[in-house]
């Protein structure tokens, strides 16, 4: 029987030292309440400095909007300082060497992100602060931030972005407060700490540098100001492509060539030329209204992509006027145009042609007797109807003999025909060089290798 109740007593012995904590615990922050004025910098002189020191750690990089400029993070901010007017003794206390106080409560630096796009300065959530016996003071808030990030449209869509979170105290200068990046046994966190099973990787941007730095006395302000400073963690970022090249470069270049091959159609036909390039100049106006659509309506540089629609539309445009000059110079006739020995020389230039068949003109109502040669009972009945019919005879053959030959219409075709020719190579060579170059550059467009340029610190373990 007594072996029964011994985890019973065991269970209220628990019990009552969780309530004895208790109790010591609310005892301790009631006496560390008693005429605490959270208001009330932490410092026993003067001209004391209170350090301050900042940890960003990101869980999540939420996304980029490039039209409106914003960038949208999730992260914890960590911020360390100490107070003396909360130091106590653990061994009078239970051996209480942890407690969680809340942080509306207790003084803070009043640290806010500068550069933020909504007008929240603030944290999130203003949790439990963690305070030892020392009287030093762990903050961790969790945020949402919405920043300002300045977007280089430049070589859009295999562009890289440069953008920061600014923190500083809106209260207190360097001359009450000292910020500083945390240190963790013996190194500077120079850098945004990424947790691997705690982050959440981005879709569309890879991060590639995250370094941060302590700015004292930003340009905009002198020397001679009180002390001014800033800490600032930089997210360098390089896009990921493959949504773009998916779904807007392969079927931009692919509905362009379409205009190219145009030229493998007859010289005549001119006006299926024309509707397949139009087409194809319709759909890549849609394409450039789908980029004007994703980038920030800025004058300062055009996207690389934009550069390239561009480009597509000008050649297919000059596809078009060739299309309409070669129809008409098809279509010319010598009762229309009289072709120059020049001219014929170009038909001549081209492809290697079917002798034309000479064609006799018949006239009804005459008969054979105006073709010659004349058969012998034929000549009889044309003689036979006298002096105005032979004469006309005559007549008629003397303008048959001036008539054109009808090959002529065969030369222009020609002449069209090489036409086609020459601007089919030059438009093919234009429009592969001009692919060729402008991928080419959006390849060499990467990240730098260091987050600053000249300065040979590495802002990571």
């Amino acid at each position: 029987m007594p072996g029964e109740f011994k985890p019973r007593l065991l269970l209220l012995g628990a019990q009552s030292r969780a309530v004895l904590c208790r109790n010591q615990e609310e005892k301790l922050l009631d006496a560390l309440m008693t005429n605490y004025n959270r208001n009330l910098r932490p410092a026993q002189g003067e001209g004391d400095i209170i350090n301050v020191t900042l940890k960003l750690t990101l869980t999540n990089l939420i996304s980029l909007n490039e039209r409106e400029e914003t960038l949208t993070t999730n992260i914890w901010i960590e911020m360390k300082w100490c107070d003396y007017r909360l130091q106590w003794d653990p061994d009078e206390y239970n051996n209480i060497q942890l407690l969680r106080v809340p942080s509306t409560e207790v003084w803070l630096p009043d640290i806010v992100l500068e550069n933020n796009i909504d007008g929240v300065f603030e944290i999130t959530l203003y949790c439990n602060t963690l305070l030892e016996s020392n009287g030093c003071l762990l903050w961790m808030p969790p945020a949402i931030y919405r920043t300002s990030c300045a977007i280089f449209v430049t070589y859009f869509p295999f562009d890289w972005q440069n953008c920061s979170m600014v923190f500083q105290s809106q209260t207190y200068s360097a001359n009450e407060i000292n910020l500083l990046l945390t240190e963790e046994d013996g190194q500077t966190i120079e850098w945004i700490v990424i947790d691997p099973e705690a982050f959440t990787e981005n879709g569309e941007w890879a991060i590639k540098h995250r370094p941060a730095k302590k700015i004292v006395n930003a340009e905009r302000f002198t020397p001679d100001d009180l002390g001014y400073q800033q800490v600032v963690f930089y997210l360098i970022i390089q896009r990921k492509p493959l949504f773009y090249v998916i779904n807007i470069i392969v079927p931009c270049v692919l509905i362009s060539s379409v205009a190219v091959v145009v030229y493998f159609l007859p010289a005549k036909a001119g006006g299926q030329k024309c509707t397949v390039s139009i087409n194809v100049l319709l759909a890549q106006t849609v394409f450039l209204f789908l980029i004007a659509q994703k980038v920030p309506e800025t004058s300062d540089a055009m996207p690389l992509i934009g550069k390239y629609l561009t480009f597509l539309l000008v050649v297919t445009v000059v596809i078009v006027a060739n299309a309409v000059i070669v129809l008409n110079v098809s279509l010319r006739t010598p009762n229309t145009h009289a072709m120059s020995q020049k001219v014929r020389q170009v038909g001549r230039a081209g492809p290697a042609r079917a002798p034309a068949r000479q064609m006799l003109p018949v006239l009804r109502g005459w008969g054979s007797c105006l073709l010659p040669p004349v058969p012998f009972a034929a000549s009889r009945k044309c003689r036979d109807m006298g002096p105005a019919t032979a004469g006309a005879r005559r007549r008629f053959g003397r303008e048959h003999v001036s008539l054109s030959p009808p090959q002529e219409n065969e030369e222009w075709i020609l002449v069209g025909r090489v036409i086609d020719r020459v601007c089919f190579l030059v438009m093919a060579s234009l429009f592969i060089l001009g692919t060729v170059s402008i991928f080419l550059m959006a390849h060499f467009n990467q990240a730098p290798a260091a987050p600053f340029p000249g300065d040979p610190k590495r802002y990571l373990p």
